[in-house]
């Protein structure tokens, strides 16, 4: 490992990490871009907007990263509107003190991006083109809107299907946060390119004055979002958390929702404010920059900086930018150090960051905020970011990838595991340990290698949408003779044991993503924990049902969902586990979520299995119950409520409840040795065609889709 006092030599194989110029001529680097409405024309904006989306639009696993600020003010005009569009690794974001401080008169959209197939059964590969091809959503990943308010104006250069609505076509790891929305539809979907598949989303604390529609979105979910105009639509699995205007899941699986009055505990991400120095009131006073970090508040519904109708100030406190370590990409790790032991908050700069040295974080209620989707690479087996269990710790805007050198154990790692279960919490229920918008990869541009993506050994922790990646595509150079496109030298190249390992207890999560890794996607081991929406696809390449089997109980397959032995009281609302064994169409999952039985505390509503494409299997949807999914019985299939303390440990000889398949559904051998059956009563039911309209319209093209994912 290179010394912590000097920068690293840069591996070939990996993005350049260092700039040499800063031509926008502020402290927040070269790839920052602030825009204020005095020196910035609506010509010139618009023109950065085309230069940047061009460079990004389909770079998907490039290192660029861009954020783009506007100061208070307006742009674009009724008369002269503008129309931004947001490429990979992009954050936009207003520097108001509220959403409705900035406005911009157009659009600011994502559409589909368009690909041409090319031999793709026997490549795995699309190749992008910049028309008519195979347009989807479903890799628009990695990119954010913030904190500012669109006056939907339709630009002249648009035609008449463009002009129906703000476009907004995005998948995991892409979230809108804090933004108002006046005029106009705002559309999940990009309906005016084919097939039109999306894979989302995250919203929250974003007010919308007209319609949203859903249209293709295959799962989303929204927290404290108001929709003045109704929401149109749904497919697998719709979520609303302490939103108003949604949709009602009173009559659940038609439409697929689940809702929940009030958000039990949330903390808006912290953001970069513009102020005035010295007191707030001082209109002579000097501009500066400023974080912005809200508070933890319980119970709450709608936006945070509104009220009764009234513009209001959301609770929080403002950091100056002095009071953190502005790291860049050759920044050093005694830097990092130093700045955290004098009490100083971090500060990521737009760029890829290799790290050598665990970046550890100490002190109570510190600030590590990534601007421009700042991604850390952990190098020679590193892990990347550790937390102590300290309360009011954040981390947000944050990518961390796993290296291709050696296995890090973790790759961020919330809290010490030597000190559970013993030990007491340090961490505080009114002060939960947050991450907001932290996304973690394993594979894509690089080989990828960890055991663990995510371990949370805190108490009181809130996971504020988190995406956890183990690459099914990328740009790795695989073998694409070896398995299908190259799937058995990624499942033996880009080792990705679990996602993610909860230990601590009284942890949430709002918008838990965690996919295609290579035994269980999610262990939850902590008692008490709550999580609202959870979405989820095992792992497409197992070369063999042997590599895909849990040692030694012998149950094929491993749940994407496993609630641990010891756990007491659990609460899931709102779950998918999907699957498409491309590389072995024979591979069989017994099950997709598992939790001990007889357990009073322990309740599961609204979850569902699904069979994406045609090859592979999932039995059941939870402990055995449920009917099986398969590739001519693909579902989704849903299970409205399963209580475990209503299926104690004993044996039944299949269940009674009525699947609408025509036939008895009887427990997995595998599962009924390993954990003995469940009785009778569980409420499955199939999903209704009119709750999946979009997926049944474009259902013949989904196979060819799902190798993009």
């Amino acid at each position: 490992t290179p010394s912590p006092t000097s920068t690293p030599p840069r591996d070939p194989l990996l993005p350049p990490t260092t700039t040499t110029s800063n031509p926008n001529n502020n402290s927040l680097g070269p790839n920052v871009y602030m825009i204020d409405p005095e020196s910035w024309t609506t010509n010139d904006i618009q023109s950065l907007f085309d230069s940047l989306y061009k460079k990004q639009v389909n770079n998907e696993m490039g290192s660029e990263r861009y954020a783009i600020y506007f100061a208070p003010g307006t742009y674009g005009s009724p008369t002269a509107p503008l129309l931004l569009q947001v490429g990979y690794y992009t954050e936009v974001a207003g520097l108001g003190a509220n959403p409705t401080d900035v406005v911009v008169y157009g659009k600011i959209e994502v559409y589909n991006r368009c690909f041409v197939k090319e031999d793709f059964f026997q490549e795995g590969e699309f190749i992008p083109t910049d028309g008519s091809g195979h347009c989807i959503a479903l890799n628009n990943f990695w990119r954010s809107l913030a904190n500012l308010e669109i006056h939907i104006i339709t630009p002249p250069q648009q035609d008449f299907c463009r002009g129906q609505a703000n476009f907004w076509a995005v998948s995991q790891a892409s979230s809108m946060r804090r933004v108002s929305i006046v005029g106009g539809k705002l559309s999940l979907m990009d309906f005016c390119t084919n097939p039109a598949y999306a894979s989302g989303g995250f919203m929250a604390d974003t007010l919308v004055q007209g319609q949203i529609e859903n249209g293709s979105q295959q799962q989303w979910i929204s927290r404290n979002i108001e929709v003045q105009n109704g929401w149109s639509g749904a497919v697998w699995n719709q979520v609303f958390v302490g939103s108003i205007g949604g949709l009602s899941d009173a009559s659940f699986p038609d439409p697929p929702v689940s809702t929940v009055a009030d958000t039990p505990i949330a903390r808006e991400k912290p953001f970069l404010v513009m102020v005035r120095q010295g007191q707030a009131n001082n209109s002579n006073g000097k501009m500066k920059m400023a974080v912005f970090v809200p508070s933890a508040v319980a119970n709450t519904r709608g936006v945070s900086w509104k009220s009764s109708g009234q513009t209001t100030s959301t609770p929080g406190k403002l950091l100056p930018l002095e009071d953190f370590l502005i790291a860049t990409p050759s920044t050093l790790a005694q830097e990092y150090r130093l700045a955290l032991g004098q009490g100083k908050h971090l500060l990521f700069t737009p760029g890829v960051y290799n790290i050598y040295d665990t970046i550890r974080v100490e002190r109570a209620h510190t600030v590590v905020l990534g601007l421009g989707h700042a991604t850390l690479i952990a190098r020679n087996g590193v892990v990347p970011l550790q937390t102590l269990d300290a309360e009011g710790i954040i981390l947000a805007g944050i990518t961390i990838d796993a290296g291709p050198d050696a296995v890090s154990p973790v790759l961020l790692q919330i809290g010490d595991r030597s000190q559970l279960p013993s030990s007491p919490a340090t961490s505080n229920p009114n002060h939960p340990i947050t991450l907001s918008d932290v996304y973690i990869r394993v594979g894509g541009p690089y080989v990828g290698k960890t055991n663990i993506a995510l371990e949370i050994n805190a108490h009181h922790v809130l996971i504020d949408h988190t995406w956890i990646w183990r690459a099914d595509h990328g740009i790795e150079n695989f073998d694409k003779s070896d398995g299908y496109g190259g799937d058995n030298e990624r499942w033996r190249s880009n080792v990705g044991v679990n996602g993610a390992i909860v230990n601590g207890n009284n942890v949430v999560a709002m918008g838990l993503f965690v996919e295609h890794f290579q035994q269980h996607n999610l262990i939850w081991n902590g008692d008490n924990g709550k999580v609202y929406m959870f979405q989820s696809e095992l792992a497409y390449e197992p070369p063999s049902q042997m590599d895909w089997t849990q040692q030694p109980s012998g149950i094929l397959g491993y749940e994407a969902y496993k609630v641990g032995d010891a756990v007491q009281n659990h609460y899931l609302l709102g779950g998918g586990v999907y699957c498409y064994n491309r590389n072995n169409p024979d591979i069989v999952t017994e099950r997709g979520f598992a939790v001990p039985k007889g357990r009073s505390g322990i309740v599961l509503e609204h979850i569902m299995t699904r069979n994406l494409s045609g090859p592979g299997i999932i039995r059941s949807i939870v402990n055995g119950i449920g009917p099986q999914v398969d590739s001519n019985n693909r579902g989704p299939y849903y299970l409205d409520r399963y209580a475990s303390i209503d299926y104690p440990t004993r044996f039944s000889n299949g269940i009674s409840a009525p699947f609408q398949t025509g036939k008895e559904e009887i427990e997995t051998p595998a599962v009924f040795a390993a954990n003995q059956a469940e009785s009778s009563g569980a409420s499955i039911q199939k999903g209704n065609p009119r709750g999946i309209i979009w997926t049944i319209a474009l259902a013949s093209m989904i196979s060819i889709v799902l190798a993009l994912r």
